[in-house]
């Protein structure tokens, strides 16, 4: 499982619960609900930090005024994990049958499970 996003602000160990976005052409800060995904110029908040907010001079602060709650677990690396021992638990496809040379060259076992490959020792 991916570890929980965690507030922006320097220092604060706390997970995160809201998203901060700024709207510079109406000089408004945003606090809203943690968005799904974490985006270039937006900043992941804890609650403490989320309700305690200020803006500069001439700026208006627009909060969510429900509870944030924490985002629910998400199962992508779990599944991830599943599918790559249901693939590494396939059967091997069977070997070429020789021919009359003899035996070809054993090579290395190599092969790839998703976006990872499988790279033999060296002896």
């Amino acid at each position: 499982m991916r570890s929980p996003r965690r507030c922006s602000r320097n220092g604060c160990p706390r997970q995160a619960v809201a998203t901060l976005t700024y709207v510079y052409n109406e000089s408004t800060a945003v606090v809203g609900p943690l968005a799904a995904f974490a985006e270039p110029h937006t900043y992941d908040l804890c609650e403490p930090h989320a309700r305690s907010l200020t803006a500069p001079r001439g700026w208006d602060v627009v909060r969510h005024e429900g509870e944030f709650e924490p985002p629910p677990p998400t199962t992508d690396d779990l599944v991830a994990l599943a599918e790559a021992v249901r693939e590494a638990a396939r059967p091997v496809a069977p070997r070429p049958p020789e021919d009359d040379h003899g035996p070809a060259p054993a090579a290395p076992p190599t092969g790839r499970r998703g976006h990872l490959r499988v790279i033999p020792p060296t002896h």
